[in-house]
């Protein structure tokens, strides 16, 4: 092989590897896209919650989503035990019971190999 071919055949196959050791990574972080909250009665509320998130399989998935106060207290979590691969995003719901005088929270998405992600959403909860 002439060098020159043999310098794009090597650099060919060096961009394959690394794209196929960092296939996990390119799903990015999970993000909330969405959330509504429905009064339940006695202080509950059912928060249902849109993510999109790149997810590839059992390595690299959404895995779950918070439901936090306002000061970043968490109230309650969501774990998502399957990749949704190919629906996406995908809308699921959980169920808490919020503390009196807060009137909004923050829907946060998380994945297996990013933990939490930066992309949140606030949700203005209805009157209880």
């Amino acid at each position: 092989m002439r060098s020159s071919k043999k310098a794009v055949f090597v650099a060919g196959m060096a961009a394959l590897l690394v794209a196929a050791m960092s296939g996990s990574a390119g799903a990015g972080e999970a993000s909330v896209v969405g959330a509504v909250a429905t009064a339940s009665g006695g202080g509950t509320y059912t928060f249902s919650a849109t993510i999109s998130h790149a997810d590839t399989g059992w390595d690299h998935y959404a895995n779950k989503f918070d439901i936090l106060a306002p000061d970043g207290t968490l109230l309650g979590t969501r774990v998502l035990y399957h990749p949704h691969v190919g629906e996406q995003p995908f809308t699921r719901s959980h169920t808490i019971k919020i503390p009196a005088g807060i009137k909004s929270v923050i829907v946060r998405a998380g994945d297996k190999v990013h933990k939490d992600g930066k992309k949140t959403f606030t949700v203005k909860l209805p009157e209880r």
